[in-house]
């Protein structure tokens, strides 16, 4: 699938968008577009891989025209740009709709006047039961996905995956605990029974793979995935960096935050195919004439519990720090080094 291949990835230069790179940069495809915002980060990505075929293209998901024109000639698009920070988008609901909505529709619209043959759209936990604007931005952007799904009639294949916490991402919570700690400050904890998925980004970008080999026209794809509680999470990193007596201070649930989190409803669950490691939700194939749902009802949604990060599989703190070892952000601090997690 990958000879001679053009591939673009939208928000190329986050972490997610790195992880990409990093994935594909040694496969038989012609081309990797990088496609962001943000001079300084392509600028730097230049610097450190030196390879040819990358390719760098200043531009936003806002502006149709700067993705369309990133697009020509373009064989399959990962669509990792995203407004994602719960705080700035509570603040700033408009941005996160222009961002993760109205930029979705425009990357898709550009794929399939440019006659791509795949785009996978990234999704998120929060996008189920959504609470806050971030969720429900996210929420609006599956949905404009799977709309633009049944009117496509040029071959072009999208779908999305959704996934839970990625662990040591840009802005997330394991990098705030171990900069905490290097400062000397008390970790921060809003409601320790808290539980959160928990996926390494090689996870997110092995169920990006799977979308992109096995995923059809208005799927979402779903990686089974364990959970801990932020207090196992926190007990976890103080062992590997061995600061046992550290100070723990919680502080109560963020505005916008839930207790746990979902990546599939119980009205999605009960029509999810489970596929071992992964779920593959269909799209909801129904026209405006749905009376008889209404109507009749559906009896397998009653019995449905949805599946999340109460009831998957629980890690120990042993079971978290095993995982947390797996993150070289993690990895390179247990030996002593100052890095950072976008490192």
């Amino acid at each position: 699938m990958l000879n001679d291949k053009v591939l673009m990835i939208t928000g190329g230069t986050g972490s997610f968008g790195c992880a990409v790179l990093r994935r594909f940069l040694d496969t038989p495809v012609s081309e990797i577009r990088i496609f962001s915002r943000d001079e300084k980060k392509q600028d730097d990505l230049r610097k450190k891989y030196a390879n040819p075929k990358l390719k760098f293209y200043i531009g936003d998901v806002r502006d149709y025209r700067s993705v369309h024109d990133a697009m020509r000639s373009v064989d399959y698009v990962f669509h990792a740009a995203a407004l994602k920070q719960v705080p700035s988008c509570e603040f700033f609901p408009m941005e996160a709709v222009k961002t993760n909505v109205l930029g979705t529709d425009n990357v898709l619209e550009a794929a399939i006047k440019n006659r791509v043959e795949r785009v996978i759209c990234l999704s998120t936990d929060k996008a189920v039961y959504p609470i806050n604007a971030m969720g429900t931005s996210k929420a609006m952007m599956e949905k404009v996905m799977v709309a633009k799904s049944r009117l496509i009639d040029s071959g072009t294949v999208v779908c999305a995956t959704r996934y839970g916490n990625v662990m040591a991402s840009r802005g997330s919570v394991i990098p705030l605990f171990v900069d905490q700690v290097r400062a000397g400050r008390a970790i921060t904890i809003t409601d320790p029974s808290m539980t959160r998925f928990m996926m390494t980004l090689d996870d997110a970008v092995d169920l990006v793979l799977y979308a992109f080999q096995h995923g059809r026209n208005g799927d979402i794809l779903v990686q089974k995935a364990p959970a801990a509680t932020i207090s196992v999470l926190a007990t976890a990193l103080i062992q590997l960096l061995d600061v046992m007596d550290h100070e723990v201070r919680i502080i109560g649930t963020r505005h916008g935050e839930k207790r746990y989190e979902v990546l599939l409803s119980r009205e999605e669950i009960v029509n999810a195919e489970d596929r071992g490691s992964y779920f593959r939700l269909p799209p909801d194939l129904r026209d405006l004439n749905y009376g008889k749902y209404v109507e009749q009802g559906e009896p397998r949604i009653s019995m449905a519990d949805d599946y999340n990060s109460h009831n998957t599989t629980r890690l120990d703190v042993e079971g978290m720090k095993r995982l947390l070892l797996k993150l070289p952000f993690i990895q390179a601090i247990t030996r002593g080094e100052p890095v950072y997690a976008e490192d």
